[in-house]
């Protein structure tokens, strides 16, 4: 794995909406079935060789770093055997992969099409501890079970679900942007504009990949973009804070609690509860 480069591909598209696994993934995969399909001939010769009668490519296949004859047992090599063969016989090992996601169009003019290849969805419950003499909150805990497909990486994908989250926590709750009268912005860098720090982290954060939730064909392995989709799960912290300031002065009644919710902003609304 290398650094996007235009010497590399030149054509590269921008690894945005969480879509790196779905295309450059799936481009991988392109590649190597191009390469499968030029090692297959060598890979039928080696056979027809050692078997001394034809081996036909259809019944060749590619597993766990070997490569064997279906339904033939003594008839398996080591893959790199293959390729060595391939390289002697001045057959290309490299080549490059391409994909585009298939069926998604869109027309702006009639609201009709699909424009997504798939859906992923989430659930998260919060519980949060709010002080209602200064404004001041605290996530306590928050439990959220979110849609990967089949995971490619179980790990790295809880990362993303945390880091989305945690980054929505801050979006909804921290990061307010501010103008003087002139128009000029006034949080404009990281002395003056509060993102989430390990502090405004859950005390305990619990995370469950939803099951049995493949795409089957549509994506590598059946996984799911994770990146940016979890991000909107913080809307739990902000509905749980909305309900915390509503425990204060008279019972029901409109809470009015702006976004993002800031320490001010929830000690003004909970001024307003009382009065």
């Amino acid at each position: 794995m290398m650094p996007t480069s235009t010497d590399k591909v030149p054509n590269t598209s921008a690894t945005a909406a969480s879509s790196g696994a779905d295309l450059n993934g799936a481009a991988v995969q392109n590649a190597c079935e191009i390469l499968r399909q030029r090692l297959m001939p060598v890979a039928a010769k080696l056979f027809s060789e050692l078997a001394q009668r034809p081996i036909a490519e259809a019944a060749i296949r590619f597993v766990n770093g070997e490569v064997l004859v279906e339904g033939e047992p003594a008839l398996k090599t080591p893959f790199v055997s293959v390729v060595m063969q391939a390289y002697q016989a001045r057959v290309s090992l490299s080549t490059t992969g391409f994909y585009q996601t298939p069926g998604v169009k869109w027309n702006w003019a009639t609201t009709t099409g699909r424009p997504f290849h798939y859906f992923a969805c989430g659930a998260a419950v919060a519980e949060v501890e709010v002080d209602g003499y200064s404004g001041m909150h605290r996530v306590l805990k928050v439990d959220i079970v979110h849609d990967v497909g089949d995971s490619l990486n179980p790990g790295v994908d809880r990362g993303q679900i945390e880091g989305g989250f945690v980054q929505g926590v801050g979006w909804l709750t921290r990061e307010e942007l501010l103008w003087d009268k002139k128009g000029r912005l006034l949080t404009h860098s990281a002395s003056t504009y509060q993102i989430p720090a390990i502090s405004d982290a859950p005390l305990e954060m619990n995370v469950t990949l939803l099951p049995h939730a493949s795409t089957g064909d549509k994506t590598v392995h059946g996984s799911k973009a994770v990146g940016e989709p979890p991000f909107m799960l913080a809307f739990a912290v902000r509905e749980a804070i909305r309900d915390a300031v509503g425990q204060f002065g008279q019972e029901g009644g409109e809470i009015r609690l702006a976004s993002p919710a800031t320490h001010e902003a929830i000690f003004k609304a909970i001024q307003q509860r009382r009065s």
